[in-house]
């Protein structure tokens, strides 16, 4: 694998250039969904995008010649891979922009690397070391600071809602099965480009969406619009295609350490672009809870294994987003 040491690097203001598309792309797709959501219904937004997503992105490889076809036992994988990555750690977290405010969600999705961590663990897996332990008690502290305004509000006897409450859980248990799948994905060790295993997970997540909107009658509710076809226009273009394959090429350029800071830097573009654009507000535990967050994602992910070995970058969170 080429590193950034290599006789022949990558030129400065590519990796630049690919850095700056991860961040902000990948940080303002909370904001496209937050838009595409109040126009379509979840199912229907999350079908749509990556079902055309993954045309493309497969159509892309084979072009450049990649083997996109494979045995009946490791497409079944793909498949399993794909429903746990991008639908069921994907639709809950479009569908609960509806309640909740987009950097909110990016920021309780930001505890993925936290749950894999703790996956790991459990399962016999690398062990996490004093700093990393920290992290994920400050995760833990993190995540009370974020949702306590929900909670607080939905206890109040005039103005209680429990949608808020709800929405936060469906993005914790899809951000669970998100990071089980990540785990998943490394000991499977499938024989797969990264871009094709990609296109792949992304049809078969598009297919249950595409099911999971017909067998709940969603059709009917759908507004098609620019808005929504923008929105949905950004998620593939500049989500899927553009955002994941810099970041491809950034795993393949740059030391994994460096990579992985995107873990950090996209809830904050998402909370930033949900107060510019969409003009969300945030109570000042919310930013102390995203301060915290974002601590303890980098004690996380930049502790040493117990076993010796460097964390690896944590699974690209944007799949999910």
């Amino acid at each position: 694998m080429p590193s950034s040491s290599s006789h022949a690097g990558p030129a400065r203001l590519a990796v630049l250039l690919a850095f700056g598309s991860v961040y902000f792309f990948w940080g303002a797709t909370y904001t496209a969904m937050s838009i595409g959501v109040h126009l379509l219904p979840a199912p229907i937004l999350a079908g749509t995008r990556m079902l055309i997503g993954a045309a493309l992105m497969l159509l892309f490889c084979k072009l450049r010649g990649k083997k996109i076809f494979y045995s009946r036992g490791v497409m079944a994988r793909l498949g399993l891979l794909g429903v746990m990555l991008l639908f069921m750690g994907n639709v809950g977290l479009v569908w609960s922009e509806k309640y909740l405010a987009s950097g909110l969600a990016a920021l309780i999705v930001a505890i993925v690397p936290l749950y894999v961590a703790v996956i790991e663990a459990v399962t016999g897996g690398e062990q996490l070391r004093r700093r990393g332990l920290f992290g994920l008690f400050l995760g833990f502290l993190a995540l009370i600071a974020l949702l306590w305004p929900s909670f607080h509000e939905a206890l109040l006897p005039r103005h209680g809602s429990s949608m808020q409450i709800i929405a936060a859980i469906i993005v914790l248990l899809g951000a669970l099965s998100f990071a089980s799948g990540s785990v998943l994905s490394r000991h499977m060790q499938l024989p797969v480009p990264p871009l094709v295993a990609a296109g792949w997970e992304m049809g078969a997540a598009g297919l249950a969406n595409v099911v999971l909107a017909t067998a709940t009658w969603q059709w009917p509710h759908a507004t098609w619009n620019w808005h929504s076809l923008a929105a949905i226009g950004y998620l593939i273009l500049f989500g899927s295609l553009l955002g994941f394959s810099c970041y491809i090429w950034l795993i393949h350029h740059v030391p994994v350490a460096k990579v992985a800071t995107y873990a950090y830097v996209n809830p904050v573009v998402a909370v930033i672009l949900g107060v510019l654009v969409l003009h969300e507000h945030m109570q000042p535990t919310e930013y102390f809870g995203m301060v915290a967050v974002i601590a303890s994602v980098a004690l996380v992910t930049s502790s040493q294994m117990k076993s010796g070995k460097p964390a690896a970058a944590p699974a690209p969170v944007e799949n999910e987003a």
